[in-house]
């Protein structure tokens, strides 16, 4: 007899269905699955024989074969244990044919129970568009995949459970998806940093603005103090980009049952000794790098130079699309990679180059050595450079605090509002990617205006890709302060952030 029984699979963040088919035949006993599986999948074999014989069933001794169709796409993972196991069971007679509406993932126990799986909620998105009705998933994963509303998830923590549910014993209420909530997680305050008011201006317009940003100081000048606190004034997530970074970490096994949805907006701040693949993603199973993972919120660079040179090149092309695909022999995949770059560096090898102490022993081929770890196509993908002075002794004493972050995060989501009603139905959600035809209408420059431009873009030696980010940064200014237009002052303000650019 011949069983089918529908699933999910994933490539890249994005499921896709796939038909459990069990064909149980006379012959020696035996158990093959095939469908280009991987070692996870072929193990299933073993999981499932103990699951079905630990619940009370009877493991028929027939000549089994399961395929996983389409049988030309690879298989990988633990989630077609259920599927394969639910087939094999309806094949021999020992449970019902299951509803065509339905479909289940999950990984078994070697005692019934159901484990958490990665990629639960792409997986669970994909259901829905594909019109299924119904879908079994782990207990652990059910809350996440919840969030596909289409879909109606019932959660299952062991076999028996979801075979009570199927022949009308007792039931499994559907799992219901909790509102999304800011993680509780603890932030460092902008009130708690002494002086330094232009980097945190400069820090402001790129959260407002989603621009990448690089800060240049001696050691000890707070650079790696004001990005860590730059969580802190991020704007707040919609429910789409929720939605988008929670596909991500889920496929990449980063989320659980207490937290399965991200509500806040990532900070990925990776060792300068990562690798290339850990960066882009890669694996002979494509997985998401650091850059995906970091999409919606902020990737961190301390110390950038000192980032292997074919790290920092593999950012190119990812900063100027936001997705980034990686191909290898067997597969590929493209994962979405739209986020903010902040990076901190010093100005030299020994870092004191220009402080007030004189202490610096760098020569000046040293110092242009230095500078070159920086390519200028990747420098010209930075929005804003800004200098980071060392503090004098008096700002350090100063006990009156700052302006706190909550009071910056409010301009910086009233600036980010105004952007998305501006560019609603665009596919832009920030002043960062918007295209040319969004220049055109939005920072169009007043005589006044187009005069300050021309003579900072012959002065700096502008590129047609630098005069569009100044435009951009300088539209971000406007938003900040509440103008439709572009005035003189945010034109100049933005052009500043580019003279600060030392390299």
């Amino acid at each position: 007899m011949v069983s089918k029984v529908r699933s999910m699979g994933l490539g890249g963040i994005s499921g896709y269905e796939i038909s459990v088919e069990c064909y149980l035949s006379s012959g020696l006993p035996s158990f093959d699955i095939v469908g280009l599986p991987d070692i996870a999948v072929k193990e299933a074999r073993e999981r499932v024989r103990a699951a079905i014989k630990t619940c009370g069933m009877t493991f028929p001794v027939s000549r089994i074969t399961v395929n996983l169709a389409p049988a030309d796409t690879r298989k990988a993972g633990t989630v077609y244990d259920l599927p394969v196991m639910l087939g094999i069971l309806v094949a021999s007679g020992n449970i019902t044919q299951l509803s065509k509406d339905s479909a289940f993932f999950g990984e078994l126990s070697l005692s019934g129970e159901l484990r958490h799986v990665a990629g639960a909620l792409p997986m669970a998105l994909c259901a829905e568009r594909m019109g299924i009705k119904e879908l079994f998933v782990p207990a652990d994963n059910a809350e996440e995949a919840a969030y596909a509303s289409g879909v109606t998830v019932y959660p299952v923590a062991h076999v028996t459970a979801l075979l009570d549910h199927i022949s009308g014993i007792k039931r499994i209420e559907p799992a219901i998806a909790r509102e999304p909530k800011p993680d509780l997680v603890p932030l460092y305050d902008f009130a708690d940093v002494k002086g330094q008011e232009n980097v945190k201006r400069a820090l402001e317009v790129a959260a407002a603005g989603g621009h990448n940003i690089l800060l240049i100081g001696p050691p000890g000048a707070g650079k790696s103090m004001l990005a860590k606190r730059l969580p802190s004034i991020l704007p707040d997530m919609s429910h789409e980009e929720m939605l988008e970074t929670t596909e991500i970490h889920s496929v990449a096994g980063l989320t659980s049952r207490d937290q399965p949805i991200v509500s806040t907006r990532p900070f990925r701040s990776p060792h300068h000794t990562v690798s290339a693949p850990a960066i882009a993603g890669g694996t002979s199973n494509p997985r998401p790098g650091e850059i995906s993972l970091a999409h919606n919120g902020v990737l961190f660079l301390d110390e950038m130079p000192e980032f292997n040179r074919v790290v920092l090149e593999s950012l190119r092309q990812p900063l100027e699309d936001g997705c980034v695909t990686i191909s290898r022999a067997s597969s590929s995949a493209t994962y979405p990679s739209r986020f903010m770059l902040v990076c901190a560096m010093n100005p030299c090898k020994c870092g004191w180059h220009g402080h007030r102490s004189g202490r610096c022993i760098c020569s000046g081929d040293s110092i242009r050595r230095y500078h070159e770890r920086l390519s200028g196509p990747l420098l010209d993908r930075v929005d804003l450079f800004i200098e980071t002075p060392s503090l004098e002794y008096d700002t350090l004493r100063d006990k009156q605090r700052s302006e706190p972050s909550a009071t910056i995060r409010a301009r910086v989501n009233a600036a980010r509002d105004l952007q998305r009603r501006r560019y609603a139905g665009t596919g832009m959600r920030s002043n960062a990617y918007i295209g040319a035809q969004q220049l055109n209408e939005y920072c169009a420059l007043s005589p006044e205006c187009e005069k300050l431009m021309r003579d900072a873009f012959l002065r700096l030696g502008m590129t047609a890709r630098s005069y569009d980010r100044t435009l951009r940064v300088a539209r971000t200014i406007a938003d900040l302060s509440g103008s439709e237009d572009l005035a003189p002052m945010h034109l100049a303000e933005a052009i500043q952030y580019r003279m600060n650019m030392l390299i």
